[in-house]
């Protein structure tokens, strides 16, 4: 079985949860996603994401869906008022919380389920902090790779389209149609990173890098081409490939 962790009794969590459970933690954002998305862009795909993982691979995998962390790391774009962000010790505090009081439970598998790609890093950092102190078994997973982390993105935003480019605008017309104005979308490549091998996003070399730093605008791809057509595609293909993931962690082990 498996389903909304919050909705369990108290007096339930020791003979529901076992150590082969799936705590699955979903951590979006509030943040600038340009003109034409909003502030919660991050949290809805990651949200929605998890709870169609539940709907469609939940039971079988004994998956348990935590409170979406709506708020977390975007300092890349502090520049943008609305913006919020924590700070990295403090997103890192509440990830030693969060794993503190699972270690208390039967279950030892959490898995991060991230929709912003400015985590990327500090979650990686977090798995092994979880692992050491509290004796967890921890994994990372994203509805899509972010591009700047070696993900796919469209040829045509020459594998840039990184924070509001086609793809994610795609799938937050899927989820949220209303809220999406893609009459202000304008192509927002950086075209002069596309000539280097290895200083660009996905490149062996990272750079730091502000979201303005490209364009005022503060988003990076070409959303222009964006459907929802193309969303509803993208958003099962990621449910899919996800249980597929999951079914593997489920069954993960460190020794034979």
């Amino acid at each position: 079985m498996g389903g909304m962790y919050e909705d369990l009794k108290g007096p339930e969590i020791s003979s529901v949860l076992s150590e082969s459970s799936i705590i699955l933690l979903p951590v979006g954002a509030i943040e600038q996603h340009g003109p034409h998305l909003p502030m919660s862009v991050d949290r809805v795909i990651a949200e929605e994401t998890a709870k169609a993982i539940v709907d469609q691979c939940g039971d079988d995998l004994d998956i348990w869906l935590l409170p979406t962390l709506s708020i977390s790391k975007s300092n890349e774009h502090n520049w943008s008022e609305g913006t919020i962000s924590l700070r990295y010790e403090t997103l890192m505090a509440i990830l030693h919380d969060i794993g503190e009081s699972l270690s208390k439970t039967s279950a030892k598998k959490l898995v991060l389920l991230n929709g912003h790609g400015g985590n990327t890093t500090l979650l990686n950092t977090a798995l092994r902090e979880l692992r050491l102190n509290h004796s967890l078994e921890t994994f990372l997973i994203h509805p899509a790779l972010p591009p700047a982390y070696g993900g796919s993105s469209t040829e045509d935003e020459l594998g840039m389209g990184i924070h509001g480019g086609r793809d994610e605008t795609s799938v937050f017309m899927f989820l949220r149609p209303d809220l999406v104005n893609l009459s202000k979308a304008e192509r927002r490549v950086p075209e002069q990173l596309a000539k280097n091998k290895h200083v660009k996003f996905g490149g062996s070399v990272s750079f730091g890098w502000l979201s303005n730093d490209f364009h005022e605008d503060g988003y990076i791809g070409d959303p222009t081409g964006a459907s929802p057509e193309l969303g509803e595609k993208l958003f099962n293909a990621a449910v899919e490939s996800l249980c597929e993931a999951l079914s593997e962690i489920k069954s993960f082990k460190f020794k034979e």
